[in-house]
């Protein structure tokens, strides 16, 4: 005769096998739900409206900026973004306009658009207050002296200090 006391010896059934399964899909399926917002709702925007012309365009802008022949680069000093634009004798270029976006790439939240004065050293320099360490990226819009439009990403890392 069995004791009252003794414990029933577990037994898996069906039902707690459907209830395993059930329970492993939803939270894959939420986890998905939940990075695919977060993908939409970080993601900010078209580079191009319409891709098809920019494309018939790109290799006649390509061979005007290589044509100007500058080297350009970009870091940051401080709360200072320093823009150098060379030319190929390695001297500092005038130009008409610079246009620039700071942001990360992956939001818009921190976007700014520096205003940039031509240093004493021919650089250009833009106060951009304190940036967060991590990646960063300069879409740059140069105008020079003829005319000629000159665009650049230019990527910057602002480590901690």
């Amino acid at each position: 005769m069995a004791n009252p006391k003794d414990k029933k010896e577990f037994e898996l059934t069906g039902k707690h096998v459907l209830a395993i399964v059930v329970s492993a899909f939803a939270v894959i399926i939420g986890v998905n739900l939940f990075m695919a917002y977060s993908a939409i709702d970080t993601f900010p925007g078209l580079e191009t409206k319409n891709s098809y012309v920019a494309s018939q365009k790109f290799d006649v802008q390509k061979a005007a900026q290589e044509a100007l022949g500058w080297n350009v680069s970009a870091e940051m000093d401080g709360e200072v973004l320093v823009l150098d634009i060379k030319d190929r004798a390695g001297d500092a270029v005038t130009v008409k306009s610079v246009y620039g976006l700071l942001g990360r790439a992956t939001h818009v939240k921190e976007d700014r658009e520096p205003t940039f004065d031509q240093g004493s050293s021919g650089a250009y320099l833009a106060q951009v207050g304190k940036l967060g360490e991590g990646n960063w990226n300069l879409r740059l819009n140069v105008i020079a002296e003829d005319g000629t439009s000159f665009q650049r990403r230019i990527p910057i890392f602002v480590s901690a200090r």
